[in-house]
């Protein structure tokens, strides 16, 4: 057990150490190459499929690259801003992925999947904005970090009261209306 618990503080330090270190404009460039050629590859491999699965296969592999460029942008010039603007890019890229595979269902499923899609990524979005505010310093971080968590909350829970909100449409009558003042209730909504 404790072994494992090195290793994981091991693994842990290495990946804050690597995140510290800025990349030179040499390796800065050589990487971006890397990221497109990764790209181009992904991409390659989805022309053998067909229908909705192909359109899946070109979302991830799009996904990834936005990802990786957003990290590479973030080792090159480190910055709250840039932290945030790779959750946003995995925020991002898991929706539309996420989003494409609701394709594969129909009628109130595919509006469940797609609510259940927005608000995980209204949810990671948000919870960049919270990052972002406890990153950035100056005298009033505090009050920012409360302000943000505050907007953070009331933007989850809208999204996920409208995913909760499609949920009970598949329902009738009493139930209904039951799941519908229970989402309500559950969410904060009026």
């Amino acid at each position: 057990m404790k072994t494992q618990l090195a290793m994981l503080t091991l693994a842990v330090s290495c990946a804050f150490a690597g995140n510290a270190m800025a990349l030179t404009k040499e390796e800065y460039k050589l990487q971006k190459d890397r990221v497109e050629a990764d790209y181009k590859a992904g991409k390659d491999k989805c022309s053998t499929l067909s229908a909705n699965a192909k359109d899946i296969c070109q979302a991830e592999a799009k996904g990834a690259e936005k990802v990786a460029k957003a990290e590479l942008e973030a080792q090159y010039k480190p910055s709250p801003r840039h932290d945030k603007k790779v959750r946003d890019a995995k925020a991002d890229a898991a929706y539309d992925v996420a989003k494409e595979k609701c394709d594969d269902l129909s009628g109130n499923a595919k509006d469940v999947c797609v609510k259940d899609a927005k608000a995980a990524r209204t949810t990671a979005k948000a919870n960049a904005k919270v990052s972002k505010a406890a990153a950035d310093g100056g005298k009033d971080k505090a009050e920012n970090v409360a302000e943000a968590r505050k907007d953070a909350k009331a933007e989850k829970n809208e999204a996920q009261y409208k995913a909760a909100k499609e949920r009970c449409d598949a329902m009738s009558g009493a139930a209904k209306d039951s799941c519908q003042s229970d989402a309500k209730a559950k969410f904060g909504m009026k």
